[in-house]
């Protein structure tokens, strides 16, 4: 798929949209590993963008934030709970407070994925389409400012 073909939600009431689940099977066609380095390359995207003041900028705490990212999206994937065993309840709005994040922050987070996402090859584009869906929706709870 091309990065195009993942429509970023730019209408914004203000009011939280309802997030339909991602399809379980992303993860169980990709396996854990390759989805952990989905995220991990998602990462190495926002490091290098306009939003990377919001994210660490040390190697060891970068490699910490994509773990912990990967392990809530494998828990909300329907993989093992990780990220509520490491990180307590995933309350994602309220750990995402400290961080003033606008809508074009929202945005740059999602044309990375939007990369990340079009460089996956021989995965199905419903599975994609799914991720992405999720993402989008989810993305705008993130809003703050």
């Amino acid at each position: 798929m091309n990065k195009t073909d993942f429509i970023i939600t730019k209408d914004f009431d203000g009011s939280m949209p309802k997030v339909q689940m991602p399809n379980p099977e992303l993860l169980e066609f990709l396996g854990e590993e390759k989805f952990r380095a989905l995220v991990g390359h998602h990462y190495d995207l926002l490091v290098q963008s306009s939003i990377n003041h919001l994210f660490p900028s040390t190697q060891d705490a970068i490699s910490l934030a994509k773990k912990h990212a990967a392990n809530f999206f494998i828990q909300i994937l329907g993989g093992k709970d990780y990220y509520r065993q490491n990180k307590g309840e995933p309350i994602m709005r309220k750990r995402h407070m400290p961080f003033t994040i606008d809508m074009n922050a929202r945005i740059v987070w999602l044309e990375c994925y939007q990369i990340a996402l079009s460089e996956l090859k021989e995965v199905p584009d419903h599975l994609l389409l799914s991720y992405w869906k999720y993402i989008d929706k989810f993305s705008l709870w993130m809003i703050n400012s």
